[in-house]
């Protein structure tokens, strides 16, 4: 009987590029993955700990893996346990916790005849490995890891305490990653990490130079980029997108709030106009003049209550947002970090009023998605439809990540097909 090892993954893409890699480091050892269970003998969780919220939902998650799989040995490793390993080593049933530092030595410290509970982090300056990673097991797409970490210190994050500073490895190493996603029929390729626009800090590379050998990798038919900060996103690296890449109409971009002050006050390196501004750059380049603000899906991160905001301050960014209309919204209400600036501030904002917050950017997301949805009705996209079937449904996405369905054909799975949306 083969040994049995499961994975439960909390967070980021990055997170996720990390866990497949990890699987793919046990199945070498002999192990098979399985979903958690009472035979399974290894669980590997993957944390997060973006806010006050993923560390309780960490250890809830923990507790009830152990109750139920007792048999089980339990490995943590990701943000929370960089950021609290002893906290988490206290909690039953965990048998290894491994920080930013060791991720890469998980698999061969875990099947080490070390016995009794065991726990690795460093101090976050002293990080300087590369845990190189991509995602496998789907026929459709790959999230690829090309960078790690963050210099950017802004006042309400912990990210740069739990995954230390910005670093990569050498575009010949992620293009030599690209060719093995490529051998296993992957289509899609999803370029993750905490900053991807701050490639190059390691290497001396630029994050274009990055994208332009990607491009070469025969086999990747589509590409998307994942995190970019709207400073990095430069004029030359949208040129040379719209002149007849494989990189997609598809940006996620950061703006945290539309405000002036308090963009100031969390330490971000743009202004509100700046940041319209790039939208409006990207939209004069990648969209032609009959498909205007239809082309390019734009997926916002927001935060609301951030210490001292008013309401006057979340107004400028609603109306900010409802001018530059993105395709979706990713809302977050702020969380007080432990060892950030921003969790001194002593005009905190109530929760009460961070949850009205949320829900009056909640409905706007949805009205601006049925909007940019509504805007490219009609229009001839090619999807990539994935092997996932619900009620004889299938369901891909087109390039500008607009999700269509249609019955199900499995002749049409992990094909790129052109469809009237």
């Amino acid at each position: 009987m083969s040994k049995k090892v499961a994975f439960v993954t909390l967070g980021c893409k990055l997170n996720f590029s990390e866990s497949s890699t990890l699987a793919r480091q046990f199945a070498a050892e002999g192990y098979e993955e399985v979903s958690p269970g009472p035979d399974t003998d290894i669980i590997v969780v993957n944390t997060c700990s973006v806010t006050e919220h993923a560390d309780k939902k960490c250890r809830n998650i923990i507790r009830r893996l152990h109750k139920n799989s007792p048999d089980a040995r339990i490995a943590v490793t990701g943000c929370y346990a960089q950021l609290k390993p002893q906290e988490i080593l206290a909690i039953d049933g965990v048998d290894l916790v491994v920080g930013a530092d060791r991720k890469g030595d998980l698999v061969r410290l875990m099947l080490s005849p070390d016995g009794g509970k065991r726990g690795y982090s460093c101090e976050i300056n002293d990080i300087e490995s590369f845990f190189p990673a991509y995602s496998s097991g789907e026929r459709t797409r790959s999230f690829l890891k090309v960078q790690d970490g963050c210099d950017y210190r802004c006042s309400y994050c912990t990210v740069p305490l739990a995954r230390g500073s910005s670093r990569n490895i050498p575009v010949a190493d992620i293009v030599a990653q690209a060719h093995e996603i490529a051998a296993q029929g992957i289509l899609e390729v999803v370029l993750t990490g905490v900053n991807t626009g701050d490639f190059g800090k390691t290497t001396g590379e630029s994050f274009l130079s990055l994208l332009q050998a990607l491009d070469a990798v025969p086999g990747i038919e589509r590409y998307r980029i994942s995190s970019i900060e709207p400073n990095l996103l430069t004029e030359e690296i949208l040129r040379w997108i719209a002149s007849g890449t494989k990189f997609l109409p598809h940006f996620h971009i950061p703006i945290q709030s539309g405000c002036d002050r308090t963009l100031k006050a969390m330490h971000r390196r743009y202004t509100a106009q700046m940041f319209e501004d790039k939208i409006a750059l990207v939209r004069d380049i990648l969209e032609k003049p009959e498909e205007r603000c239809t082309r390019v899906f734009f997926g916002i991160d927001v935060i609301v209550g951030f210490p001292g905001e008013t309401d006057e301050d979340f107004e400028e960014t609603y109306r900010l947002l409802e001018r530059v209309r993105p395709a979706f919204l990713h809302v977050f209400p702020y969380s007080r970090r432990a060892g950030t600036p921003a969790a001194e501030r002593p005009d905190q904002v109530q929760e009460s009023v961070k949850t009205e917050r949320a829900a009056k950017l909640q409905e706007l997301s949805d009205r601006l998605h049925a909007g940019f949805i509504g805007a490219n009705r009609g229009r001839t996209a090619r999807v990539l439809f994935e092997s996932t079937m619900k009620g004889g449904r299938m369901f891909g996405y087109t390039e500008n990540y607009i999700q269509v369905e249609r019955p199900y054909d499995k002749e049409q799975i992990g094909r790129i097909v052109e469809v009237t949306i």
